[in-house]
């Protein structure tokens, strides 16, 4: 017996990486030192900081991974992978640098995980981050022929006196929000159950959606923040905090970028909530509180400035092709989001 017998083709993971390496190469920065095939990615501190600091975030894409594996589509799990990673880091203003990936399988198929990994290196372009590398194992009898799970990490870098921490944030300060592209990558657990619920498919194409199939709604990949964000800052835009809206919606997130004794109230009626939201809502019957505790109800990212930056922030980014809101305002608290 050998190891393919037991189920591991050592062969077919070489001409997997054969096969993947352009790709991840088209990633690679200045400062990437070294290629594709090491034991470690090398990656070369950027020069111009004084006091740099490396933030690190990882993640995964969760169950919408089985939607992927019903309908057979596989590319845009890889930017929601890189999206749920380079978007929180994000959140301490901190530069995505590099990303990792790691791919577990029960028997490696070449054409379906090099769909996932064109999605992780269109991600690492999208926020300017380098596929520094990753893993790819093959599981046998652990993981279901044609099922594979991912997870992600990456590594940012933010000059420490520029650190978002909650402590720049006042009372009166205004929660401007950045639409997101969809359901993004939370809440796929009470997706699933409504679909199930309903006795529909992922092939169904609802009057609601305009042609689209609940498969491609779905699939909708996360928006990536990091390009609008940091050209912001970088122009001078005074963010005093953000929040990545992600598993737990506003009520858990936004908080997470207050100081100490700090909310905030939200303006009812401040932004529209998306048709997808309104569906899973009226085919789920989940009430109007489970919504927002789970899902990111059209707002992906969340910014706060002084009163006086409100319309400069405002127009800036409805100039990057983001829907831009005023959804709320800093006030006397206990770091909870007010409706």
């Amino acid at each position: 017996m050998d190891y393919k017998d037991a189920g591991v083709d050592i062969l077919a993971g070489r001409s997997f990486v054969q096969r993947i390496s352009q790709g991840v190469q088209s990633t690679y920065r200045p400062e990437v030192l070294g290629g594709l095939g090491g034991f470690g990615g090398c990656f070369e501190i950027p020069s111009g900081y004084k006091q740099p600091v490396l933030v690190s975030g990882t993640d995964g894409v969760g169950t919408k991974l089985k939607i992927a594996h019903t309908l057979n589509s596989h590319k845009t799990v890889g930017i929601d992978l890189v999206a749920m990673c380079v978007n929180d880091i994000l959140t301490s203003g901190a530069e995505p640098l590099f990303f990792l990936d790691y791919l577990a399988t029960g028997k490696l198929n070449e054409e379906q995980l090099t769909q996932v990994v064109e999605g992780i290196v269109e991600g690492c372009k999208l926020s300017n981050c380098a596929l520094l590398g990753g893993e790819t194992a093959e599981m046998p009898g652990f993981y279901q022929v044609g099922e594979y799970d991912l997870a992600g990490f990456s590594v940012g870098i933010v000059e420490k006196s520029q650190i978002l921490d909650g402590s720049q944030i006042n009372i009166g300060d205004q929660a401007i929000a950045l639409n997101s592209s969809g359901v993004h990558s939370n809440g796929f657990s009470l997706v699933r159950k409504i679909i199930e619920t309903n006795n529909l498919s992922w092939e169904n194409c609802p009057t609601e959606f305009n042609g689209k199939s609940l498969g491609e709604v779905f699939l909708t990949p996360t928006k990536i923040y990091v390009k609008p964000v940091l050209n912001a800052l970088k122009s001078g835009l005074k963010i005093k905090g953000m929040a990545h809206i992600t598993g737990g919606g506003l009520p858990e997130n936004l908080p997470r970028c207050l100081n100490q004794n700090q909310s905030v109230k939200i303006i009812p009626n401040s932004w529209e909530i998306p048709t997808v939201f309104q569906w899973l809502q009226e085919k789920g019957k989940v009430s109007k509180s489970a919504m927002f505790d789970t899902f990111n109800m059209g707002i992906g990212f969340v910014v706060i400035v002084s009163p006086e930056n409100v319309d400069q922030t405002v127009n800036y980014f409805s100039d990057q092709d983001l829907t831009v809101n005023l959804i709320g305002e800093v006030i006397n608290g206990n770091r909870e989001v007010i409706f």
